[in-house]
């Protein structure tokens, strides 16, 4: 029977003492599905999406498991390693650990590029209980013999399908060849596409099954909309959605995703010259800089922040009210986790997504994906009424959409995203 509260897991004092502090009553439903199961040794294959809670739903019984049979690491060595990535979301799993872990003794650290490696290496030397990782840093430090892998008790692959559409898969199977054949592996994933599943055969071990939400279904609560426009018009139309965000009673911050690295530095410096604060994040960035402009936009200090797909997950911020998808993706699932960065945690907020001429495929693919055509936005001086009639005419989600009626769904927005270089 699936527990409905935290005190029903048997879960050590120590958590129930940070659950109790932390006003954690009710396990999300990955969490009343996956601690059990995990608590009793079982490979995990986990599908859910950011936001449902699984970081607690594997460190918790990972934290059990170190606080009731402890034992020294040798050097460099560690018993958890918990794959991720980007660097962001690696920051926010430690930042878990920590949490969940305040009253278990264990050692944690960080690994990932950006920053220099020195306090890395050093952390590793006397070897570490968790070690949470990006694949690139990882891999050098290995590959430097400052990390050694065979005493790794628990494997988390988290973000998979993220993971693989960042060009890692290689990087993930030469990691997976360095553990030790007896260990507890947890995979999580968003999507469960053949290529992930496959993958997820080569790691687990009759695994159990948790899926939560399907892999493409988008939030109620998000207010989406898709406008038909130029790409000359992009920017003008950006600048009319961030005025009447500005002027909103109450103002909330706004991400826009740019396709390339340079597209958002470039769209970041044409937004403060137009007087919208903004910042660009991506993956050219140093950490440094990465983190001061994630802390200056979460302080409202800078409202937007202008990313490329490195922060389609990871960053999980309140507050967020706009997603605007500058550059639709030629990834459909990708719009999901772009979209997603708003109405968190039950809140409410608003999608707005740009399709022009050269986007309309990557339009039909996303409105095939998510099973439902992204409501028009006609109601802004830059639509193109031919444009939009040529995406009717297109099938859409297995069959032809429905010309919605002029004028389109009014102060409401959709999604979209785009993809390109990290």
């Amino acid at each position: 029977m699936t527990p409905t509260e935290f005190e029903a897991l048997p879960l050590a004092a120590p958590l129930q003492r940070v659950l109790r502090e932390l006003n954690y009553t009710v396990p999300s439903p990955i969490q009343a599905q996956a601690i059990p199961l995990l608590l009793r040794g079982r490979d995990l294959l986990g599908c859910a999406q950011t936001g449902t809670g699984k970081t607690a739903g594997f460190a918790l019984p990972i934290l059990q498991a170190l606080h009731e049979n402890p034992r020294q690491v040798r050097p460099r060595g560690c018993r958890t390693l918990v794959l991720a990535p980007t660097r962001e979301l690696a920051a926010q799993v430690g930042k878990s650990f920590t949490t969940y872990g305040k009253y278990v003794k264990f050692r944690q650290t960080l690994v990932y590029g950006g920053v220099g490696q020195v306090p890395q290496v050093n952390a590793m030397r006397s070897g570490v209980d968790v070690l949470v990782a990006t694949p690139g840093r990882l891999l050098d430090l290995i590959d430097q013999r400052h990390i050694d892998l065979s005493q790794v008790e628990f494997f988390v692959l988290d973000e998979v399908d993220r993971m693989l559409d960042m060009g890692f898969l290689r990087d993930v199977k030469r990691i997976v060849s360095m553990l030790p054949a007896r260990r507890q592996s947890l995979f999580f994933s968003a999507t469960l596409a053949p290529n992930i599943v496959e993958l997820a055969h080569t790691i687990l071990r009759e695994p159990a099954h948790v899926s939560i939400t399907p892999e493409t279904t988008t939030a109620e609560n998000i207010d989406q909309q898709i406008c038909f426009l130029s790409k000359e018009n992009k920017r003008q139309l950006l600048e009319q959605l961030l005025r009447a965000q500005a002027a909103a009673a109450h103002q909330k911050l706004t991400i826009v995703f740019s396709r390339t690295k340079h597209g958002a530095n470039k769209l970041a410096k044409s937004l403060c010259a137009a007087g919208f604060p903004a910042d660009a994040i991506h993956g050219n960035k140093s950490q440094a800089q990465r983190e001061k402009a994630l802390d200056r936009f979460k302080k409202g200090l800078t409202p937007v922040l202008v990313a490329t797909d490195v922060a389609a997950r990871g960053v999980d911020v309140k507050d967020i009210g706009l997603v605007v998808n500058f550059d639709l993706p030629n990834e459909p699932e990708a719009y999901v986790h772009r979209i997603g960065r708003t109405a968190r945690a039950g809140a409410e907020g608003r999608a707005v997504s740009f399709c022009s001429e050269d986007e309309l495929e990557f339009l039909r693919e996303i409105e095939k994906i998510i099973k439902m055509p992204i409501p028009r936005w006609d109601d802004h001086d830059w639509h193109i009424e031919t444009l939009a009639d040529q995406h009717t005419r297109g099938k859409t989600f297995g069959r032809s959409a429905p010309k919605p009626s002029q004028g389109g769904n009014r102060g409401g927005q959709r999604r979209s995203y785009s993809r390109g270089r990290r």
